[in-house]
């Protein structure tokens, strides 16, 4: 496997509810390679998101260990876990979170802003939009934008800041199977392209020929992990052909 960048050790996280505990996660262990795109199947409240939650620093664990780069996140004291939500993770949500009043460009801008600061945030800004193909739609406001093309700003955003890790949830959750694919299709040329370690979390099937590690959860456990195939990722091709070009479609 890949030089492993992500380790999961024995992590469990528990909910108190009133008198009750829910265990969301129930000793998860599981290795990320440095630059592969991961994707966790599983159905709604399978421990998907807390799994995601807590590799982006969002929440905090009740037991194990949690490395990114053999660092312990979980050991981190508030100043140095806020910078690492700045600098090392970006995020993908499933709602696109941009903020109505702001350009593309703009909303590109205020990551870069919020992160590590650039000399020239317009130019990186645009930058980024081509690197999702929006270049042209740089100065359209959300709401002058598909869907499709709202969650492209949105993986633009995420990347302002050169994060090492990206991690997405439900990023088709909100699409149309086919805007989905050719979303993905973008994912996956990014992470081929920058090298960056993707985490996508989803309950679509879909997803899973585009990925090179495939993990299913049940019931806060790791079901099925595998590596992918060439020819699942050859599936993932001949379905994209099939289908419009992404300009027809986002």
């Amino acid at each position: 496997m890949a030089d492993s960048f992500i380790s999961f050790r024995n992590i469990t996280k528990d909910y108190p509810m009133g008198e009750a505990t829910v265990h969301a996660l129930r000793g998860l262990d599981l290795e990320i390679g440095r630059g592969e795109l991961t994707v966790i199947l599983g159905p709604s409240g399978c421990g998907k998101s807390t799994t995601l939650n807590l590799l982006g620093g969002l929440d905090s664990l009740t037991g194990g260990v949690l490395l990114v780069g053999g660092e312990d996140i979980s050991q981190l004291e508030d100043r140095r876990l806020t910078e690492y939500r700045r600098k090392t993770v970006g995020f993908v949500f499933q709602f696109f979170n941009l903020i109505p009043t702001l350009s593309a460009a703009e909303n590109v801008e205020l990551a870069l802003a919020l992160g590590v600061g650039v000399r020239r945030p317009r130019d990186r800004a645009k930058e980024l939009l081509d690197l999702v193909g929006l270049s042209a739609r740089a100065d359209h406001f959300p709401s002058q934008l598909s869907g499709g093309e709202q969650q492209r700003v949105a993986i633009a955003r995420a990347l302002a800041n050169r994060p090492a890790v990206l991690l997405c949830d439900e990023p088709t959750g909100n699409l149309d199977a086919e805007t989905g694919i050719h979303l993905l299709e973008v994912i996956h040329d990014l992470n081929r392209r920058e090298g960056t370690t993707v985490v996508v979390v989803t309950h679509n099937g879909a997803i899973a020929p585009a990925a090179d590690r495939i993990v299913r959860l049940r019931n806060g456990r790791i079901d099925r992990p595998r590596r992918n195939s060439g020819a699942r990722n050859r599936e993932l091709r001949r379905t994209r052909r099939s289908l419009p070009r992404p300009g027809h479609l986002l």
